[in-house]
């Protein structure tokens, strides 16, 4: 069992010790969690995932994301914003998601709501709350990591504010940190220098 400090793994290097329970989570902790996303469509995906997530495991997600990304026109904000009810209930007759009718519903809102913004505004919305990394003193362990900051409940009223659901203050860190506004590996984690 961890203290919560980084752990090493099959290959020696120090890595969050979340990420070594499956090799799912290694490849997602090493390539993608914490390095900066950019774009609508990307940044939707990854919010709309983010809302699936709410009150589940992380990798019962991953493990599901080809899936999501099919049954959602690959996460295209112009297109999801189009869904009609039979959309919705293919989605929920979809075993390659999470069937939840209020986050199938919500995905779909937040697309027609998103398709009303400016290109870019998304992006520009979520950047704008990344908290200046020098402000930030790298995590020792897992206890260092919060749930909630300022910056997310901030983000999540400015999310709301415009009309998206889903998108309360844990669920916006989450995003935050998936999306490399913050840097939350261990400071002797080995994918820290590289996100």
């Amino acid at each position: 069992m961890s203290d919560g400090t980084a752990v090493a793994g099959p290959d020696g290097a120090l890595r969050c010790p979340w990420a070594l329970s499956t090799p799912d989570y290694v490849t997602y902790h090493d390539e993608e969690w914490g390095r900066p996303v950019h774009g609508d469509d990307a940044l939707f995906e990854r919010l709309s995932l983010e809302a699936f997530q709410s009150g589940l495991s992380w990798i019962t997600i991953l493990r599901r994301r080809e899936g999501f990304r099919a049954a959602f026109a690959g996460f295209e904000i112009a297109k999801v914003a189009t869904f009609t009810d039979a959309d919705k209930d293919r989605l929920l007759a979809d075993a390659g998601i999470i069937r939840n009718r209020a986050k199938v519903e919500a995905t779909m809102a937040n697309a027609r709501a998103l398709a009303e913004w400016t290109p870019g505004d998304l992006d520009d919305l979520i950047w704008s709350h990344a908290p200046d990394p020098a402000a930030r003193p790298a995590p020792k362990t897992l206890a260092d990591v919060p749930a909630v900051t300022p910056e997310s409940t901030v983000l999540s009223k400015a999310l709301k504010k415009r009309g998206l659901r889903f998108v309360g203050p844990t669920t916006a860190y989450a995003l935050m940190q998936a999306c490399g506004l913050v840097d939350d590996h261990l400071q002797a984690c080995v994918a820290r220098s590289a996100a």
